[in-house]
């Protein structure tokens, strides 16, 4: 009796245990170790870890001492940083500064073919280059048996990784940890290849621009394209890993296997975007996990965005990882943005361009989700970077873009196919051109704003946001110490067998 008169005089005492009560077990802090792939690829994982470390996860991140991108001083996570010799990165900003003029040159006409073909030579052996360091670092940490004793006496609930290279991958197989990926691609292109049935009649590979559409030299260059990644996969890539992989874990097992047998991938993809496609039940779609409502802009910002009247604003931005397109193609932009009503807020790099008008303002930094919540916000320029991507999808905002390298083409191929964006030509941009299409992006009469309405419509309308999904499925898989019930084992087949040559040579023999 006394103790309910101690409760009913004390209702916060009542409200606190009931809250404890409703408090799953694994909400109280699990372990997690991660290891992610530096450059952009960080920028979508740090936001994963600020969000996990906010619901009480303890983190650990493994790190390289040459980092660009990943910092060891921080109060989100905890670093582990390793000191290796033979360290190197595709994404290095020196040489991806190098590699955007030349490449831009290459498309302008500017050079030649040899110099066409010695720059794809040149990222392939860099990209060589990059697995190797990723298995060198590794190894360093597989071989160094106090930290590997560490890491075994810390019993983590988790590894998070990126397996686009597969250092995670390698060492979260080696400690026998529950694996999830947060991913879109791996080491020889999209991760859905791995995983589930993608057949190239409808399913585009990366690096052809061509839609889910095809005609039958769209499909001609999309097995090119495919037959040149498994090329580069097998004779370059798996190799690199195979020796750590043979000492560590399992000489019988290879890189492309490992990484089928993750327990869940949290794929940073939505079907809003991307084109439909065969999946499986361990990937969970957490495309736009980074979007959030907008914060006010600074004074300055606000100031200039009202100036715009009714005509509105222009945002243009590359990312984080491309630096200036260089003084013509910046002029060209300058010119073009000086043609319109419109006020542009561009981040840009480099020296003013001389052709700059008074409605443009150049900035080197700028709140990108911020600005494109704007009401006055009327289009993005853009080079086709998946977070811009995602959060013009998620404020509903049209595209015009630019792309210049890798799978941005890709990117802003889907979402034309959408009716969203249009794609320009850096080998044939000039003012008039840019003026044209952005001129097209800004008419009202055109079906993009209409058509992002409804796509943005499409990407909110879900019943668990995608970082509330994300953390859902993280939190099941530690809960349940992996999700084995949910992956598919057909990877542990031989060939032969997948696809029942065995049986069908059976009955073509008695027939």
């Amino acid at each position: 009796m006394d103790k309910h008169k101690t409760i009913l005089l004390h209702p916060q005492i009542f409200v606190l245990v009931a809250f404890l009560w409703s408090v799953p077990p694994l909400s109280l802090a699990a372990k997690i170790l991660v290891y992610p792939v530096d450059g952009s690829h960080w920028l979508n994982m740090d936001i994963l870890l600020r969000e996990l470390h906010q619901r009480g996860h303890k983190l650990t991140v493994v790190r390289s001492a040459n980092s660009w991108y990943i910092p060891e001083n921080t109060t989100h996570y905890t670093p582990i940083t390793i000191h290796a010799d033979h360290l190197t990165s595709l994404e290095d900003p020196k040489y991806m500064a190098s590699f955007l003029k030349r490449n831009i040159d290459i498309q302008r006409g500017e050079g030649s073919v040899w110099s066409f073909m010695a720059l794809q030579k040149e990222v392939i052996t860099l990209l060589e280059e990059s697995h190797k360091s990723s298995a060198e670092m590794v190894r360093t940490i597989l071989e160094d048996k106090k930290l590997v004793k560490t890491l075994k006496e810390s019993k983590y609930d988790l590894m998070l990784t990126d397996p686009g290279f597969a250092g995670g991958v390698i060492l979260g197989m080696y400690l026998g940890l529950p694996m999830v990926f947060n991913v879109r691609w791996i080491t020889n292109g999209e991760g859905h290849f791995a995983i589930a049935p993608s057949p190239l009649s409808y399913i585009p590979t990366i690096g052809s621009r061509v839609t889910d559409k095809m005609s039958f030299a769209n499909k001609m260059k999309n097995i090119l394209h495919f037959g040149i990644g498994q090329y580069i996969d097998h004779l370059i890539t798996r190799p690199l890993y195979q020796g750590v992989i043979s000492k560590y874990i399992d000489p019988n097992s290879n890189v492309y296997s490992l990484i089928q047998g993750a327990d869940l991938w949290l794929m940073r993809v939505d079907f809003v975007f991307e084109f439909p496609r065969p999946t499986m039940p361990n990937v969970v779609y957490i495309g736009g996990f980074q979007c959030k409502p907008s914060k006010p802009l600074p004074n300055e910002l606000e100031k200039f965005v009202e100036s715009s009247g009714d005509h509105g604003v222009v945002i243009m931005s590359l990312g984080t990882l491309l630096g200036s397109l260089g003084p013509d193609i910046s002029e060209i932009v300058a010119s073009a943005f000086a043609r319109l009503p419109q006020k542009v807020i561009w981040r840009h790099v480099g020296e003013k361009p001389s052709k700059l008008g008074n409605n443009t303002l150049i900035v080197d930094w700028l709140p990108q989700n911020d600005l494109l919540a704007h009401s006055k916000t009327k289009a993005f320029m853009t080079h086709g970077g998946t977070n811009g991507i995602y959060e013009a999808i998620y404020h509903s905002v049209p595209m015009l873009g630019l792309p210049l390298i890798f799978d941005q083409f890709d990117n802003m191929i889907r979402l034309e196919a959408r009716g969203v964006a249009q794609v320009l030509d850096v080998a044939t941009l000039d003012a008039d051109i840019l003026t044209q299409a952005l001129k097209n992006i800004l008419d009202e009469n055109q079906p993009y704003q209409k058509n992002m309405r409804r796509m943005s419509s499409l990407h909110r309308d879900t019943p668990l946001k995608p970082m509330d999904s994300a953390i859902f499925w993280l939190e099941f898989v530690m809960r349940h110490k992996g999700a084995a019930h949910l992956r598919t084992e057909s990877y542990r087949l031989p060939w032969y067998s997948y696809y029942c040559v065995d049986v069908l040579m059976l009955i073509s023999a008695v027939v």
